[in-house]
Order: structure tokens, then C-alpha cells, then sequence
């Protein structure tokens, strides 16, 4: 097949400062290449800074971007969904809520092609989008259910939601991870000052929604030696609420900010850690979250159904931004080390049942050829 992945900034994703989309969007088309698919993904060019042409057998299609935080992925989508249509593409796979509003012209224009949308989150609900936006990106849930030619939703509670609200059935394939070995030492996380479990962390975009602010405040009311590491950077237009949270945690040394990580550091930090708070207020399925739970950690997360659906009883949970209650699991799991590794244990297992690449590969290559070929491929689940 040829396939073609709109709505992503760039990959790999460690260079373009991506977030959960862009990691999701390398992992796919890097394994469909090497199963022999012609895969082009567009990417903005300040997510390609090398300007590179392929990577690891992925073609990379550089276009403009308007670098504003409300334009910078629609015109982005727009002149992607304009090029694709010269272009020989079996599928156009767009991933989000607001590329998915311009689905609708390869599913008009290259009427041979057959379009799909991934449901990655409810981004409406995120803190930094003002009204107009909150409008238009409602106005893309029902755009990615109704304008390509199937649907896929990263969370079982999307695909009820798109049911329940659009009376539409959608795919659920998940996000998933690649399940690491666990020694894989330590050298790196020493420059920074810390210890294996020795440190919480935190891994996101510092942008509202995450609701790290709620951590810090959490977090300064616990009798703990260990520190808590925050690892991830801000949007280029968020850089207030950066500002913020670092005159929160200004008076307090156990509180260490890295920024980007990625690679063997990065690796080395998620698993040498203690546990991962993850407070998020809105969230699709947070790929943090399952990377933390490969490698073995319990995570403390917020409530909110998307990350309910990722525990199942391996983690621990509180009401989402309820400061008091974090406070005090993560006072009782300091003092607890032998349920934290038993419950972290439990995480990485389930995460090797339900979320691997290879199973997710594999449903979703044959949705694409369900698609194309639907008197062989009828059999294919809707599950």
C-alpha cells in the first residue's frame, strides 16, 4: 500500500519536540515500511531541522506551517491535504480532531483513496484553546467520524463516546509502547544528581491541561527526600505557564526541571524512577503513562476515565485535581516501596498484552486493506 499520515508536527519525534500524535504517527509508519508499504508523512519545518528526506524508510514531506498556536497545525493540514491529492496514496490517514476537519477533500477530490482518522483526544477540553477554538475543535470530533471512511479511537472511552454522541461505530486500536529490558543502568540520570528510586517524575508538554501545577502543590506538602523530576518542555507558546510552574516550585530544591529528553537518557529516567505522577485534566491515552508502566513503575494518575482505562488495578488513582488527595497517596506510597514494585510489575505485564506495537500494527494494517479490498477482508473485527 502507499499510505500518507497527515496532522503530525514531524518525526521522529524525539527531534521535533513532539508530543503523544508524533510518537504514535513514527512508531506505525516506520514498522509499516519495514513490512514493504510506501509510507510519506508531512511534517512542518521546524519539526525538521535537518530537513531530512526519510526516515528509517519513511518519506518526509516538509511543508509551511503559519507557526501560531491556533494556525500552525490547520495550515499545515491544509497544504498537506492539498499536496496529497498529486500524489499516489492508497490511504490518507489524518491524526486529530482538527486536521480532521479538512478530511473531507482527499475523501472529495481522490475519490480512489480511502481516508481514515485516528480520535486521539477530546482537545477541546484543553486549558490553552480559547473559545473559538473549543468551538472549531467540537466541530472536528464530529468531522472525524462523519468525512473518512473509518475511524479509529485510541481509548475504549472515545469509541463509547463517538457511539453515544454520533451514533457512529469506530475502531478501537490503542496507543501502544515497546516493552524495555530492565537494566538499563543508570550513568545517565547521575549528571542530574539522582538516584534509582529516587526520584517521581512527571513526563508531558508543560501546557495547562497537565495540570503540573497540581503536582508542585501536592507535592510541597510531602515529607519526602526523594525529588520530583519534571521532564518535558514547553509549546512555543506556552512558555507562561513554564514561567509559572517554575516560580511555584522556586523555593523548594527537591523539584528539578530537565526540559526535552530523549533517547538513552530519557529511557534511563523513566526507569530508574520511584513512580510517575500523571495529574492531566483531559487526556486521550497518554503515551507517558504506558512508557512509565513498561518499565515496571506504578503511576499515580488523575481520574479521568482515558487513564482509569489504563490501570486496571496497577496504578493509583485520585479524583482529578484534588491536591489534598494526591498529598496523601504520595505520602503512604513513600513508606511503601514493596507495593509500588508490585503493583509497577503488574503495569508492565498488562502493558505487554494489550499494548503492543506489534498487535497494533497488525489491526491496523488490516483495517487499511478492509478498506481497499473489502470481499477479502470482510472478516476483519469491530471490536
Amino acid at each position: 500500500m502507499r499510505i500518507a499520515f497527515i496532522g503530525c508536527k514531524g518525526i521522529p519525534a524525539a527531534t521535533s519536540q513532539g508530543g503523544g500524535i508524533e510518537d504514535h504517527v513514527e512508531r506505525l509508519a516506520t514498522r509499516l515500511a519495514q513490512k514493504g508499504h510506501h509510507v510519506t508523512v508531512y511534517v512542518r519545518p521546524y519539526a525538521n531541522p535537518d530537513n531530512r528526506k526519510f526516515w528509517k524508510g519513511v518519506h518526509l514531506i516538509t511543508l509551511p506551517s503559519f507557526h501560531r498556536k491556533n494556525l500552525d497545525a490547520i495550515s499545515h493540514t491544509f497544504l498537506s491535504s492539498l499536496h496529497v491529492l498529486f500524489r499516489k496514496a492508497d490511504i490518507v490517514h489524518y491524526h486529530g480532531v482538527g486536521p480532521a476537519t479538512l478530511s473531507w477533500i482527499p475523501r472529495i477530490f481522490k475519490p480512489f483513496s480511502k481516508v481514515v482518522v485516528t480520535f486521539h483526544s477530546r482537545d477541546q477540553f484543553h486549558g490553552k484553546w480559547g473559545k473559538f477554538a473549543k468551538i472549531y475543535l467540537r466541530f472536528g470530533e464530529w468531522a472525524s467520524v462523519n468525512f473518512p471512511h473509518a475511524t479509529i479511537a485510541v481509548s475504549h472511552v472515545i469509541q463509547v463516546f463517538c457511539k453515544n454522541k454520533f451514533k457512529k461505530h469506530v475502531w478501537h486500536i490503542p496507543n501502544g509502547v515497546d516493552v524495555p529490558g530492565l537494566n538499563i543502568g543508570s550513568e545517565e540520570i547521575k549528571r542530574f544528581g539522582l538516584k534509582p528510586d529516587g526520584y517521581y517524575y512527571t513526563l508531558s508538554r508543560l501546557v495547562p491541561h497537565k495540570a503540573i501545577d497540581n503536582i508542585i502543590d501536592a507535592y510541597a506538602g510531602v515529607k519526602s527526600d526523594r525529588k520530583l523530576v519534571i521532564i518535558g518542555g514547553a509549546a512555543y507558546d506556552d512558555v507562561i505557564y513554564e514561567k509559572k510552574l517554575k516560580q511555584m516550585s522556586a523555593h523548594d530544591p527537591r523539584i528539578i526541571f530537565l526540559g526535552h529528553q530523549s533517547g538513552k537518557t530519557l529511557q534511563q529516567l523513566l526507569g530508574n524512577g520511584y513512580a510517575m505522577i500523571h495529574a492531566s485534566r483531559s487526556e486521550g491515552l497518554s503515551v507517558g503513562v504506558l512508557e512509565a508502566m513498561s518499565y515496571g513503575k506504578l503511576v499515580v494518575m488523575s481520574d479521568i476515565p482515558e487513564n482509569l482505562e489504563l490501570i486496571d488495578h496497577s496504578g493509583v488513582s485520585f479524583k482529578v485535581g484534588d491536591v489534598k488527595a494526591l498529598k496523601e497517596i504520595l505520602t503512604d506510597i513513600d513508606e511503601d516501596p514493596e507495593m509500588v514494585k508490585d503493583r509497577g510489575m503488574r503495569g508492565r505485564e498488562m502493558v505487554k498484552i494489550k499494548y503492543s506495537w506489534d498487535t497494533i500494527l497488525l489491526k491496523t494494517e488490516s483495517l487499511y486493506w478492509s478498506l481497499l479490498k473489502p470481499d477479502k477482508y470482510e472478516s476483519f473485527s469491530k471490536s
